[in-house]
């Protein structure tokens, strides 16, 4: 187990003054007690729904997934519209069942061997220079699927010599050191391990998951990679306070992660948690001026703003809205 140890944030008084305070919704409260979306809530549509429909179709052909379709992404009309997507390796089954999550839970299929393959050849097609891949929980497998990642990030460079590569990865949980060791042997490019809420919430936003333990995960592939940044992400409006938002943040410095994204919870479906509090952009602002204050090289902080949101603008330091 980590020990943790509080560092002093850099806020000045007026920072923390100017932080909405924790108990407003932002938000009006309905007859069945949810909170209405306030206007900054509002999804881009395009009419030209050409390119979405191209790269929909490429991903189904090739037997892909992408986490903007199986996790409901806000963002994927915007992204595939702009010619790009995060693709989502392993299945689209998690082992997990976090109630926050989109994404189909349940007994996952067997790895599909050309997965690697498909998935370089997509890229070329796409003519994609930075390319996110992710995967769901896989519990089962002895290295909770590094191998594959590995796999994939090889034959991505083979078919796509300059491209660059974020990999964001689960927690590898019972099989870390292992998966660290596969990885290390083929590093990306970015590191990216999502420490998604507050430890005080992780039993019910993120069960079956240890806040320690990904903050070790992190730190970990840090001092084996030293040369790759490490990048983590919080969804905030779960029932979070700031001051336990921002001693995450400092965990998270702590243990060597560089880069940062904060985006609001956008609840999937009645079935899954409730939003209890809706962000406001001016407040987004201010996280982002806090982190950079903390030491982080690059904060991209928003209602809209996910791991992958224009993560290749997130690596080269521009702002991400």
């Amino acid at each position: 187990m980590i020990l943790i140890h509080t560092i002093e944030s850099p806020m000045k008084n007026s920072d923390q003054e100017t932080i909405t305070n924790d108990k407003d919704h932002n938000g009006i409260i309905n007859s069945t007690g949810l909170l209405h979306k306030p206007e900054w809530i509002r999804i881009k549509f395009y009419s030209d729904t050409s390119k979405i429909k191209r790269i929909k179709s490429i991903i189904r052909k090739q037997n892909l997934y992408s986490v903007c379709e199986e996790a409901a992404c806000p963002n994927l009309s915007e992204c595939f519209h702009h010619g790009t997507a995060t693709f989502m390796i392993l299945g689209s089954i998690c082992t997990r069942r976090c109630p926050f999550c989109n994404v189909g839970k349940g007994r996952p299929s067997v790895i599909d061997c050309n997965e690697p393959n498909n998935l370089a050849q997509t890229i070329h097609k796409l003519s994609l220079r930075y390319v996110v891949i992710t995967s769901v929980d896989r519990d089962d497998l002895h290295d909770g699927g590094a191998q594959h990642f590995s796999n994939c990030i090889r034959a991505i460079r083979d078919k796509n010599p300059s491209i660059k590569i974020e990999i964001l990865v689960p927690d590898f949980r019972g099989s870390a050191e292992k998966a660290l060791n596969i990885l290390t042997a083929t590093p990306p490019d970015i590191f990216n391990h999502n420490i998604e809420n507050v430890p005080r919430m992780y039993h019910t936003v993120r069960p079956g998951a240890n806040y320690n333990s990904s903050l070790k995960l992190l730190e970990n592939f840090k001092k084996a990679n030293p040369d790759v940044p490490t990048k983590s992400g919080l969804i905030l409006g779960l029932g979070e306070t700031n001051t336990e938002l921002f001693e995450v943040m400092s965990h998270l410095r702590q243990h060597g992660v560089t880069m940062l994204t904060i985006g609001q919870y956008l609840q999937p479906s009645h079935r899954h948690l409730s939003v209890q509090r809706y962000v406001s952009p001016d407040e987004f602002k201010k996280i982002k001026n806090i982190a950079i204050k903390m030491g982080f090289t690059h904060a991209a902080c928003g209602p809209f703003v996910r791991s992958s949101y224009h993560a290749d603008m997130q690596e080269q330091g521009l702002e991400v809205k």
